[in-house]
């Protein structure tokens, strides 16, 4: 039962409640670790299938429609497995870092600047309540942006939701709590992120997404990289500086609040 200011009357969720059952049973607990690891292996797979059907330097447009629905069956998969353990005192966060997602996304993404800067928010939360808000807050992100301002960004829904859940896993295990582990942390999200998002941006939309992202697919195509290639190279030069700024940017953000905030938003 939640529990009720002394001072101001107002009811305060405790520690730890979720949006499911407050007793789950074994058999719940199995069903989401299995729903998660199907969502990591179908993402996975789908990322493999991609690969090998392009050939490693063609340019097959043609896998964009199984990449794109092996993404989104991941993302679907990850969102209910986490769904019921999001903590009831995080869900009034997530519409606000949503829109702070894609108000960022969108400022620098007409910038120039080849990075992205969309997932501080989902960082954020995932480390402030844990994986299962981290990837709502990721996939809603996404969704949102795709289908008021930009459809682009669709597709990179699973990529989004990875984000939140090593955000989430990186809190628990206190990566953000100094300045040093949360840039590595971000610096190894980057390269997952970017493993993933490249061949969406390349057989998909055919380059990099923004000013500054698609000019560096440019260039690094005129080397003599394929469009897979060049996608490549160019998410992982972006992606894991983009994700080490956006940990470190956290880290300080974080130290900013108190610490009963943070034990109110915890999950169990």
């Amino acid at each position: 039962m939640a529990e009720r200011n002394a001072t101001s009357g107002q009811r305060l969720s405790p520690m730890g409640e979720s949006l499911g059952n407050h007793e789950q049973t074994q058999h719940t607990r199995g069903t989401h670790t299995l729903l998660n690891v199907l969502g990591a292996l179908v993402i996975a797979g789908t990322y493999l299938f991609t690969v090998l059907s392009a050939g490693g330097g063609a340019e097959d447009m043609t896998v964009s429609l199984p990449l794109v629905s092996g993404y989104a069956v991941g993302a679907i998969l990850l969102l209910l497995g986490n769904l019921q353990r999001i903590p009831l005192s995080a869900v009034a966060l997530i519409p606000f870092a949503v829109a702070f997602n894609i108000v960022l996304g969108q400022i620098v993404g007409f910038s120039g600047i080849p990075l992205y800067l969309d997932s501080i928010a989902t960082i954020l939360v995932g480390y402030l309540a844990g994986p299962a808000a981290g990837v709502l807050t990721g996939v809603v992100t996404n969704l949102a942006w795709g289908l008021t301002i930009n459809p682009t960004t669709i597709p990179f829904a699973a990529g989004a939701a990875v984000i939140g859940v090593l955000a989430g896993i990186a809190g628990q295990h206190r990566l953000l709590e100094r300045w040093w582990t949360a840039l590595l942390a971000g610096f190894g999200t980057g390269i997952v992120a970017g493993f993933l998002g490249a061949p969406v941006a390349a057989f998909v939309f055919g380059g990099g997404q923004g000013v500054g992202t698609g000019s560096l697919v440019a260039v690094l195509q005129a080397t003599g990289q394929s469009l897979l290639g060049a996608a490549t190279l160019q998410s992982l030069l972006s992606d894991p500086l983009d994700k080490a700024i956006a940990f470190l940017l956290v880290w300080a953000v974080a130290k900013t609040i108190p610490q009963r905030v943070k034990n109110q938003l915890k999950t169990r």
